[in-house]
This record gives C-alpha cells, structure tokens and sequence, in this order.
C-alpha cells in the first residue's frame, strides 16, 4: 500500500470505531472496549508506518476533488511532511493511551461507551486536522473537536460544574470561531484555493492581499482552540470532565490544533510583522500569567491545566519568532509528559476514589500508597520544569533559543520586538514553571492534609501506561534533537549555552525558593484563626489562609485552623495570591462586559415582546372579540324577537328610501 492510502486509514479506523461504538454500545456493551482500544492501536501502527516512510523526506501529497463548488473547490486532499507525521504519531500514541488507561479508571461506568466512543472520534478529527491538505477538510476536523469537547467535558452531566464547564467551553472556542471562519474565507478569495501548497505559494509570490488582517482574523479562532489569551478561561474549568479527557485535550488534541494550524500556515504571518508582533504578545501574557495562576491553584487539575496553557505559549512564542521546528518541537515533548502529568493525578484521584479530593492541601501520604504515580508524575514535573536532562529541558531551550537569535540578529524573519518579548518572557515563565512543579510535588506527596481513604491498588492499564508515557518524558529530548532537523526543514534544534544556563539557572532558582518557603512554612507551623473561616462560608480555606498571611493576622491559640498550612504558593504571591487563583478575575470582566449586556439585552427585548407586541396584538382582537359578543347577544332563538326585529328593519328601510326619494 502507498503512503498516502495508509495515511487515509490512520483517521479512517478511529472514526470507524467511533460509529461501531455507538451503534453497538448499548446493545452489546462487552464489545465497547475492544472498540475503543484495537482501531485507535492499529491507527497508531499505521502513524508510525506512514512517518517511517515519509523519513523527513519530500512532503507525500495526493488531493481529489471533493465536491465542485464553483470558483474555489474543495478537495480531499492529504499533506504529509515531517510535521505531520511525527505529529500523528504523538497524536495516536497519547489516543491509544488514554483508552487503554480509561478502560480501568472508567471501569464501572455505566455511560463508557458512549464515553470510549467520543474518545475515538476525538482522536479522528484530530488526525483529519494533522494529515488534511486542505483548510475545508482541516475545519470540519477543527469543529469536530468542538463538539466531541463539549460532549466529553459534560460527561458528569448530573453535576452543574460540568454542564457550564461543558458549554463554556463550547461557547468560547466558538467565540474565536466566528473570525476563523471569516479569515479562511478571506483567504480562499485572495488565493482562489483551500489547498493548502497553494496558499503557500501564493504567500511566497506576494499573492495575498490583506496578510495582517487575515492573520488576526485567524489568530482569534487559534486562541480559542489552544486556549491563548485573551479566550483560554474555558480551559481550567474543563476540569470538571473525566482525568483522561483532560491528558488527551491538552496533550495531543483540541490544543495542540491552533499551534499546528499556525506552524502549517506559518509564512503567511511571517508576510506580517504586526501579526507577528501580536502573537508575540499573545504568547508572553498568556505564558506568564498562567503560570502566576498555576503557583495560586488547590486543585492538582487546575495546576496541570494553567500549565497547559502556559507551554502552549512557548509554542506559540516559538512561531512568533518564526520557527515552527522548535514549536512542534516543544509540542512532540509536551504531548508526553502532560499526558503523564493528568493520568498520574488520574491515579491519585482515583486511589482517593471520588474528585472531589483532588485538593492537594487535603493530599497526605501518596507517596507510599500510590508509589506509581509518584515516581512517574516526578519524572514528568522535572521535564515540565526543563531540568536536564529530561525532554522538556531540550524543547524549551530551543524555543528560547530561536527567540535569542532573534534578539541577536541572526534572522531576520521576525521583528526584534517579538524576539525581546517571546526571550524575556519565557525566561520567568521558566522560573514560575519551576515554582509551580515543585510546589505541586510537595503538595501531593509530602503534605500533611487530610488523609483520603485508600481504596487499594489501581488497575494494571492504568499503571502500565504511566511507564510507558514516562519513557518519552525523560528520553525524547535527548535522543530526538539530533535527528529532528531532517523532518523540520533542516532547522538546528540544538540548545545554546546561554539560554541553557538561563533557563536552567532560574529553573533551579524557581524550585529552590519554594522548597525553601516550604520548610519555612512547615517549620513556623503559619495558621489561619477560626474566625476567618468563618467569615467565608463557601469553605475556601486555601483563599481564607492566603488573606491572613498576606494581612499579617497572628495566629492565635488553641483553635481549629484551615486547610494545608505548608503551601508555599500562598506566601510567594502575598496578596496577588486571591487573584491569582481565580485567574485575575478574568470571568468576571468578562461576564461585566459581555454575559450581563447579553442578559439585560435579553430582558429587554423579552420586555417589549410581552408588553408592547403583545399589547399589540390582543388590542387588534379585541374590537372582532366585542362585535362577536354584540352578534351572540342577538341570537337569542326566540322567534317574536326576530320577527320583531325584522318589522323594525323593515320600517328603518321604508324610512330611509322615503327620505331618499323626497330629497331626490
């Protein structure tokens, strides 16, 4: 079989599966893992297939014309270069991982099919967005996400977290939507084709019109899916759905599609520097704000996902100083430790049997009863927080390397400007990152909160797959930078001594500082007074703790103190603490700005619909409603009445024509 049919059959299988699933879930359920399993390995054989042969050789392409459309055709067409398949390869693996491990977390689940189902189609569209050669096909890949996100983040339907987590999802990915679909269509007018080669050349021959606005347009519906500032709020509250949907969203899925969509397209916004400009600072907000809020964070799941969003920035940085190889780069390495870092907080919260207990100020004694996690989960902190020599030390510098040959005037692809931000920006971000990871790996397995029920030991898919995944984690960096710039363009990817040393020096500086605030806290024992809990009925000990530290209360006596007293994150931020862990009150604004003008709007109109059209409307039935009531009131049935009234008519008729006739 050629390349290119193998590659049709990477997505095909998993899409299969994901129909056989659902006709087959409820009416024969034992098939249900099997289905969701086998077609997502097999398309996993096949991605590896496919990226042997293509070798970081020529780009494989093959197109057939989908439909006739009339002046700009849509085609079925596939593009398969480096990028694409060694992204399909991290796709299917992170796919295959998660299915295999939810067969165990999801074990007495009665809505698994249906779950394994989405999985797997998920998995397709993602593989569709990777392979596609053409923006049409890449979009109904890219909407196909969409709603297998909001299905599968909703999953704990009878909760209320999930279904407003579920639908802001859902709403805010189509907010960025709406330009992005303005933006292909802007860009099919300028170059007459969806195919994207040719968009390329049109780009490399000065073909396109409007590059910035194009750009921005299609920067917005990016910063939707891969949660970029400022439409990255529907992401931490994604948490609400089942651990595995998380790894597979933000490892290897949904996230990862702006990125690769921008690597794809990525000459088109080196034709603008403002663009380029924009993303730049797109990618410094994001990265580092999230990671201030990441440090704030109680729950083991939105400290994993502020930290998705944060490297999405780096990636994100990287393309701003125009290198995709160093984007995808981190993106390949990101795609396994996170993927690590979910299934083994899946792990944790599936030996605490509930998730609700995914507080890590609650978190006491992990170490020893999930031994598993632990191990594996330090293995990815420490590729999270780039310490060498683990993976995600080599994608990181190299994304901060770019940027420094940026700054230095080694390219000239992308303005100096971009190249401070993206440099200065992921150097903290590197130093929070580092703050945040070993936070969270003193919170969960050296705390001292209260100690969950143990309910024994966890199924062998879902361990297994934690060392499977930690191979990547420590290994790939290492052993990929050396023969990646065959498959990315020939670009170097080898880290440079000076961002080597400043990355890595204020990593180590990020993590010292807070294992240090950490004994301190331990040691002075810092407690919250009783009566400030009591001032916060919603039970937030984490935000309660975190005022009276940053006000200086002194803790008093013998009394009943709140939550975890040792978190280091509460002393670090001081009174950025509160505000951090809500995300700078970001949702506020926005529900200020948006959701109450919507709402008031709504009222308004409901208002005049019921006030004034229906005033309308009942007033122009009332004149009929009183001549029917003054017809009803005549028919009486008794005949004297209507004789009588027809004399009466007879001699008014008389009258009249006698008046006629005399006046004539």
């Amino acid at each position: 079989m050629t390349t290119t049919t193998l590659a049709v059959l990477v997505p095909l299988l998993p899409f299969l599966g994901a129909l056989a699933g659902l006709l087959l879930g409820r009416t024969a359920p034992g098939f249900a893992r099997p289905l969701a399993v086998l077609p997502t390995l097999a398309s996993l054989a096949l991605a590896v297939t496919v990226a042997a042969r293509q070798g970081g050789g020529a780009p494989a392409d093959a197109a057939t014309e989908l439909t006739p459309t009339g002046s700009v055709p849509i085609e079925l067409a596939l593009h398969i270069d480096g990028f694409a398949a060694l992204t399909a390869v991290v796709v299917a693996t992170v796919a295959t991982c998660v299915q295999i491990y939810s067969t165990g977390y999801l074990r007495d689940d009665p809505r698994y099919p249906s779950y394994a189902a989405l999985v797997s189609l998920f998995t397709s569209a993602m593989l569709l967005v990777v392979y596609t050669g053409d923006l049409m096909v890449l979009l109904v890949g890219w909407e196909v996400m969409g709603i297998c996100s909001y299905f599968l983040v909703g999953h704990y339907w009878e909760t209320p977290e999930a279904r407003a987590a579920s639908l802001k999802a859902f709403l805010v990915t189509k907010l960025g939507d709406v330009p992005f679909l303005i933006g292909l269509f802007a860009l099919a007018a300028d170059t007459g084709s969806f195919r994207i080669t040719r968009i390329l050349g049109a780009v490399e021959h000065g073909g396109i019109d409007h590059p910035t606005l194009i750009a921005l347009l299609l920067l917005a519906g990016v910063a939707g899916k891969s949660a970029q500032f400022p439409l990255h709020t529907w992401l931490p509250d994604a948490m609400a759905g089942p651990t595995p949907v998380s790894a597979l969203i933000h490892a290897a899925t949904m996230v990862a599609a702006g990125v690769y969509f921008v690597a794809r397209l990525l000459p088109l916004f080196e034709a603008s520097q403002a663009a380029m400009t924009v993303l730049a600072v797109m990618a410094a907000v994001t990265m580092t704000g999230s990671a201030v809020a990441a440090l704030a964070q109680d729950d083991i799941k939105r400290v994993l996902a502020y930290s998705t969003i944060g490297q999405l920035g780096y990636m994100t940085g990287a393309l701003a100083v125009a290198d995709r190889g160093a984007a995808v780069f981190h993106l390949l390495s990101h795609g396994a430790f996170k993927a690590l870092l979910f299934l083994a907080a899946g792990v944790i919260i599936h030996a605490a049997g509930t998730n609700s207990l995914a507080a890590m100020s609650r978190m006491s004694h992990l170490r020893d009863r999930v031994p598993d996690a632990y191990w594996t989960m330090t293995v990815a902190l420490l590729a999270l927080a780039a310490i060498p020599p683990f993976s995600g030390f080599f994608t990181k510098e190299a994304v901060l390397g770019v940027a420094e040959h940026v700054v230095t005037g080694h390219t000239e692809h992308a303005p100096a400007a971009a190249g401070w931000i993206v440099l200065l920006a992921g150097l903290l971000t590197a130093l929070l990152t580092a703050a945040y990871a070993t936070r969270l790996w003193l919170l969960a397995f050296r705390g001292s909160g209260t100690e969950a029920p143990d309910h024994g030991r966890q199924p062998l898919t879902m361990t297994t797959v934690l060392w499977v995944l930690a191979v990547p984690s420590l290994a790939f960096g290492g052993f990929a930078f050396p023969v990646l710039p065959d498959w990315f363009d020939g670009q170097d990817l080898t880290p440079t001594l000076t961002t080597s040393v400043l990355g890595t020096g204020v990593a180590l500086v990020g993590g010292i500082v807070t294992y240090a605030t950490w004994r301190h806290t331990t040691a002075h024992g810092l407690r919250v007074p009783l009566g400030a809990v009591a001032a916060h009925p919603e039970g937030d000990a984490g935000q309660v703790e975190a005022e009276a530290i940053a006000s200086h209360e002194p803790a008093y006596g013998a009394v009943a103190y709140a939550a975890d007293p040792s978190d280091p994150g509460r002393l670090l931020l001081g009174r950025l603490h509160r505000h951090a862990a809500v995300g700078f009150h970001l949702d506020a604004v926005y529900s200020a700005l948006f959701v109450r003008p919507v709402r008031a709007g709504a009222s308004l109109v409901r208002f005049l619909d019921r006030e004034v059209v229906d005033t309308y409307v009942r007033g122009a039935g009332t004149l009929p409603r009183w001549l029917g009531a003054a017809v009803r009131r005549a028919q009486t049935g008794n005949l004297q009445t209507y004789v009588s009234a027809l004399l009466a008519g007879t001699v008014v008729l008389a009258v009249a024509a006698v008046l006629v006739a005399t006046g004539a």
